[in-house]
C-alpha cells in the first residue's frame, strides 16, 4: 500500500493526495509604466487648471467691457448701455420749462443748482421725489435744455440716462466720464429698490463714500415716488432679522441722505391742473371755448382718479386729436 495515501473515512475508499491551489503570478508593471501612471493624474490636473483659467479670462472679458474714450461732441443727450456703449439721442422727448405748472419752487432750486454745475462750480446731487405725474422727469430734461439754450458747443451740458436695472454698471460709466472736458448730468428715472436687491450699494459708493468718489464733472439727478427709495417692508424685514435693528435701518435710509437736494412734488390743486391744461392748449394752438375746456378737463381728471401734469397732457392729446390739431408749437 502506498505510504502517501491518507486513510479514508470509515466506509469509504482511500483519499487522494491533497492538491495545493495553483498560484498565478501577477505581472507587475515595469518601471516606465509605473512612472507614467504616477504622472498621469498630475498632467490631467494641469490641463484642468489651464482650461479653468481660460474660461475665467473669457468671462472676465465679457463681464467688464473695455472703457473707450468718447468725444461727446455728436449729441447733447445719451443713453447708457451696460455693455459700455453710449447711444446718442438726437431729439430728446421733453416739454418747455414754462409749461410746467405748480412746481415753481422746485423748478427754481433745480435750475440754480444745474446752472452752478454747468459753470464749473460746486453743485449737489438731486433727488426729485413725490406724487406721480407731477413733472419730475420733465423738469430734469427741461432744465437741461434751458441751460444749453445759449451755450457754445464746447460748453454744453450733457445728459446721460441710465436705466434702473443697470445701476451696477455705474462705476464703469463714471470711469468713462471722469477724464472728459464736458460736464454731465447722469439721470436715473423712477429709482426704487425692492426685495433683496442690493444694487443700491453701487449707487451709494458713487454718490459719496467710494475711494475715487464722484467725478467733479458729474452730478446725479434721480426721480422716485419714494422719499427713501426703499419699500417699507424691505426696511422692516431688515429690522426684524438684524442683530442691531437700528443699524440695519440706517444703512437702508442712508442712500437718500447722499443726495444733497431733496425736492418734493405733491399733488396739484384743481386750479393748478386747469392752468396746466390751458397752458398746453395755448402753446399748441388747441382752440376751444374756455367753459367747455374746463368742464371736459375736470371730467377727464375724475375718470382718471387724479389731477397731475401727466393727466393734463393726456387730456390735451385727446382733445387735439378729436379737433384735428397737430401738437406742434406755434
Amino acid at each position: 500500500m502506498p505510504k502517501n495515501l491518507s486513510k479514508s473515512p470509515a466506509g469509504k475508499g482511500p483519499r487522494t493526495p491533497a492538491r495545493k491551489p495553483a498560484r498565478v503570478a501577477a505581472k507587475r508593471p515595469k518601471g516606465a509604466v509605473t512612472a507614467a501612471l504616477k504622472t498621469a493624474p498630475d498632467l490631467s490636473q494641469e490641463r484642468l487648471v489651464r482650461a479653468l483659467e481660460t474660461i475665467a479670462a473669457h468671462l472676465a472679458a465679457q463681464g467688464k467691457p473695455a472703457v473707450e474714450r468718447e468725444s461727446f461732441e455728436r449729441a447733447d443727450a445719451y443713453v447708457w448701455h451696460p455693455d459700455g456703449r453710449l447711444s446718442a439721442v438726437p431729439r430728446v422727448s421733453r416739454v418747455e420749462l414754462f409749461l410746467l405748472k405748480g412746481v415753481d419752487r422746485m423748478r427754481d432750486i433745480l435750475m440754480e443748482n444745474t446752472e452752478r454745475f454747468a459753470n464749473g462750480l460746486p453743485a449737489n446731487n438731486a433727488l426729485l421725489w413725490g406724487a406721480r405725474g407731477m413733472g419730475k422727469s420733465s423738469l430734469v430734461k427741461a432744465a437741461h435744455a434751458r441751460i444749453n439754450a445759449d451755450r457754445k458747443a464746447a460748453d454744453r451740458l450733457k445728459l446721460i440716462e441710465i436705466h434702473r436695472e443697470d445701476i451696477e454698471t455705474l462705476p464703469l460709466l463714471m470711469e468713462k466720464l471722469r477724464d472728459s472736458s464736458f460736464h454731465f448730468i447722469v439721470f436715473i428715472d423712477d429709482l426704487s429698490f425692492d426685495g433683496n436687491d442690493a444694487s443700491y450699494k453701487s449707487l451709494k459708493a458713487v454718490l459719496e463714500g467710494g475711494i475715487e468718489g464722484r467725478p467733479e464733472n458729474v452730478v446725479l439727478y434721480a426721480t422716485s415716488n419714494r422719499r427713501h427709495l426703499l419699500a417699507r417692508d424691505m426696511i422692516e424685514n431688515e429690522r426684524s432679522t438684524a442683530i442691531n435693528p437700528g443699524e440695519a435701518v440706517e444703512e437702508k435710509v442712508s442712500l437718500s441722505d447722499r443726495f444733497g437736494l431733496w425736492l418734493g412734488f405733491h399733488r396739484c390743486s384743481q386750479d393748478e391742473y386747469l392752468a396746466m391744461v390751458r397752458g398746453y392748449c395755448s402753446h399748441f394752438g388747441v382752440e376751444i371755448d374756455d367753459e367747455a375746456l374746463e368742464r371736459e378737463a375736470l371730467e377727464w381728471s375724475t375718470t382718471r382718479g387724479s389731477r397731475s401734469g401727466r393727466v393734463a397732457w393726456q387730456f390735451v392729446q385727446e382733445l387735439a386729436g378729436r379737433l384735428g390739431v397737430k401738437l406742434t408749437a406755434k
